[in-house]
This record gives structure tokens, sequence and C-alpha cells, in this order.
């Protein structure tokens, strides 16, 4: 199997945005649409750019680092592998029926919190998890970037997801609910569908090098008790649910942001102490950025250090193993952002939506979905997908009865793009960390990707006529 093929396909498409900004004029909508001629870009803007990408984007590249280094430290505590040894012996024989219940956890946090990135941090745990229940590499990333696929198209309350679409759709986060939990529900049950019938206990024809990714079994490290580590990952887990679930924008509950104003403006003898030890920029469970994360893990990893009385050489030993693995994943993240901020800085892609909506006169079902898997290439980030042909789209569409449906189409289409764009964060790092090459994901998921078009073009087409 070749190595780093995910960063080669990441590469060639920056390249062909490179390519697009010689061919096709600069374009911007503010009130109106204006041409701003060829706006191309060299060699050396590339690298101009970094400054740009890392001080907007870098700490998504660090973030993944440092789940990697965090997984290095719980290979140390040989607890982590005797938890997965555990799990697998249970459920002996319900290997599908555990898989398939991760995958339904998976996308509905994507849904209902808008944590796709935030979830990176448990896919190295599912992913040695499917391998060491005996399938394919292949179902490891259905199961993981295939879920939070599916659960961005079905998204409901994810306000993070779809703050743009209200805002210039005029709609609410729970209009169409039930046509995006009825996306939400028939997405996943195909995923599941494929991943069990055209991923059964098979490796790729390449050599599936599992050892990779499963933690050796604990030699030479004094047995503790699991529990510990059990604790901690589900506390890490539950921190995230709360920390990232948009309770105001989404539920109108200010209860958090009151508390954690009341928690560091508590002063003792005039100062305030707490506030100064948490920090001046800590965010309120509602607000949290994978900054926060970041912050949760390395406290955690310090936990974890002292409960199971780890050296810190040999901490310091696993953070750098983990890390090294990780350094292609995170090396693609800022490519990917790269391409965001080359498509910002030379805006060539809104030619390309006014050519696409000028096929048909008013709304179109298809022409809007194309112009959205579109947007969803060029753009690898969900916000600037929809901020970058929104304004412009409803200044064109203008018969607003149909936005509701189109917030629908945006959102779903965006999360279909998702399952196989070379722009798509979640699906490229796991590709890159499970060396699995794009086309033979591609080849596996086409099925899936076709029968989902359909489901979703029709479930569009009743949402038109009633």
């Amino acid at each position: 199997m070749k190595k780093h093929n995910a960063l080669k396909i990441v590469v060639i498409t920056m390249l062909v945005f490179m390519l697009l900004t010689w061919i096709l004029p600069a374009a911007t909508y503010q009130t109106s649409y204006y041409e701003l001629g060829r706006a191309q870009i060299g060699f050396f803007d590339i690298f101009s750019y970094q400054n740009t990408v890392l001080g907007y984007f870098g700490y998504i590249a660090v973030y993944i680092l440092m789940v990697a280094g965090f997984y290095g430290v719980l290979y140390k505590t040989g607890a982590y592998r005797r938890i997965l040894d555990a799990i697998v012996k249970k459920f002996t024989g319900k290997e599908a029926i555990v898989i398939s219940i991760i995958m339904v956890i998976f996308a509905f946090l994507t849904s209902f919190c808008g944590v796709q990135l935030a979830l990176i941090l448990f896919f190295p745990f599912v992913i040695s998890l499917v391998l060491m229940m005996g399938y394919s590499k292949l179902v490891a990333v259905a199961a993981t970037a295939g879920s939070v696929a599916v659960g961005l198209m079905g998204t409901t309350f994810a306000y993070s997801t779809t703050q743009i679409l209200q805002q210039y759709l005029k709609t609410e986060i729970t209009t169409n609910i039930a046509a995006k939990i009825i996306i939400l529900v028939i997405g996943l049950a195909l995923l599941i569908l494929n991943t069990f019938v055209f991923g059964k206990k098979k490796s790729l024809k390449e050599a599936d090098d599992k050892e990779n990714y499963i933690p050796e079994p604990a030699r030479g490290i004094k047995k503790r008790s699991n529990w510990p580590l059990v604790i901690i990952l589900d506390a890490i887990l539950v921190v995230m649910i709360l920390g990232f679930i948009s309770w105001s924008g989404a539920f109108n509950i200010t209860a958090f942001t009151e508390a954690t104003n009341a928690v560091t403006e508590f002063e003792i003898g005039g100062f305030p102490l707490f506030g100064k030890i948490l920090g001046s920029n800590i965010s309120a469970f509602g607000s949290w950025t994978l900054v926060e994360l970041i912050a949760i893990l390395a406290l955690a990893i310090i936990i974890i250090k002292f409960v199971y009385k780890i050296k810190w050489d040999d901490v310091m030993e696993g953070f750098g193993k983990g890390i090294r693995k990780a350094i292609v994943p995170a090396l693609i993240v800022l490519v990917i952002y790269t391409c965001l901020v080359l498509t910002t800085y030379h805006p060539f892609q809104l030619v390309i939506y006014k050519a696409i909506l000028g096929l048909t006169k008013g709304f179109n079902i298809f022409t809007t979905g194309l112009v959205v898997v579109v947007s969803s290439i060029i753009n690898g980030d969900v916000l600037y997908a929809f901020y970058n042909v929104v304004p412009y789209f409803v200044s064109v569409i203008t018969d607003t009865s149909v936005y509701p449906l189109v917030a629908v189409i945006f959102q779903s289409m965006y999360g279909l793009v998702t399952l196989v764009a070379p722009t798509s964060i979640p699906l490229m790092i796991t590709l890159s960390y499970l060396n699995v090459p794009y086309k033979s994901w591609f080849k596996y998921i086409w099925k899936l990707l076709v029968a989902l078009v359909v489901v979703l073009f029709i479930i569009f087409t009743i949402l038109l006529l009633i």
C-alpha cells in the first residue's frame, strides 16, 4: 500500500485550485455581484499564506497532535489495552451490533452538538476496536468519518453548523426538523447496511498492518485497575458534549454562561482567585472550541500520570511517539486550510455558482444541490462553505417560501460531500492515519453515495411539493 496517499490527494486538490485562479476570474458579492478579473496565484503565494493558516487554523493541527500524544500516553498505562480486550471479549459474536451502536452515537452527537472535529478524539479508540474485532480498515473509516458525515447530513440542533443558514435564510433551528431526523435515520441505516454488506470481515488487498493501530499487551507494567481510565475517558466525553452543545444558540439556555461568570468573577478579599487560576479566556459550556478540548486533554494526561504512576520520562516518550504518528494528518489539516485561504484570497468560486444557478430560472433543487456540492468541496469548513454562497444565492433566488427547503438541501448535501471530498478533514486524516488509499475508499463507498443522493433528492422533491 502506498504511503501518504491522502496527503498527495490533498496537495493535488490544492494545485487544482491554484490552476483555477488562472482560468476563472475572481468575483465578490456584497450588495451586488462584481467580477474583479483574474487574480492568479503563484508558487510563493502559497507559502506566504501560512501566517494566516497558522494564525486562524493552526490550533486544529495542534489538536490533532494532542490527540495522538494523548493516546501515546494511554498506551503506557497498560489499562488501555486491557479495556479494549475486555470489550472485544464481552461482545464476541456481537461485533456488528457494537460497531453499529458506535456509529449511531457518533452520528447523533454530530447532528445534535456539532462535534464533527471534536469527535476525532475518539477515532483511534474506535479504530483499534474495529480492527481487533476482525474488520478491515475500510470499516474503521466508515465507523468514524462515515458516521460523522451522516451526522452532518442530518444536522438537527448543532447551531454552530447551521447558524449561517439561519441568518441568511431566516429559518429557525427547528425548521423542517422532522425531515432532518428522517435524513439522519435513513442515512445511518444505509451506512450501517453498506458497512456490513460490503465490509464483512475481510482486509484490503494490501497488508493491513493492524499492529500499528492496536496497543501491544502490557509487559513489564504493574497491573492497576482499569476503572480509573474508564472514568477519565467517560468524563472527557461528557465534558466535551456539555461544552459543545449550543445551549444559548439552540435552546436559549444561559445558565452555563452565568455560572462561568459567577466563578471567574468571584472575589476573595477583593481578588478574583478562581478567575486568575482558570484564566481570562475560559469559555462557558456551549461556546467551546477545540482549544478548550486541548486543555482538557493536557489535564487528563497529568491525572493519568499520577493515577497510574507513570514516570515523566515514559509520559514524554509515549506522548512523542503518538505525535510522530500524527505529523502527516496534522499536515493534511494545514494543507486543507491553505486551500480555504487560497480560495478566499482568490475568490473564483462565485463565478462557478453564478454559472450553475443560471442554468435554470428561479429555484431548482438540482442546481441548488450542485452548487452546494461545489461549495463543499472548495471550502473545507462548514461555515465558509455556506457563507461563500448563501448571500449570493438569496440575491438570485428571492422566493422566500423555498428557504426552509434550501436550508435542508445545504446542510444535507454538505454532509454527503464530506463522505468523499478531498477537503473533508475527518475523512482525509482518518485515511491518512490508517494509510488507506483514497481510491480504495471511493470504491468502497460509491454505492452508498449513489443511494444517499437518490434518497436526498426524493426527500427534497417531497418537501417542495408539500
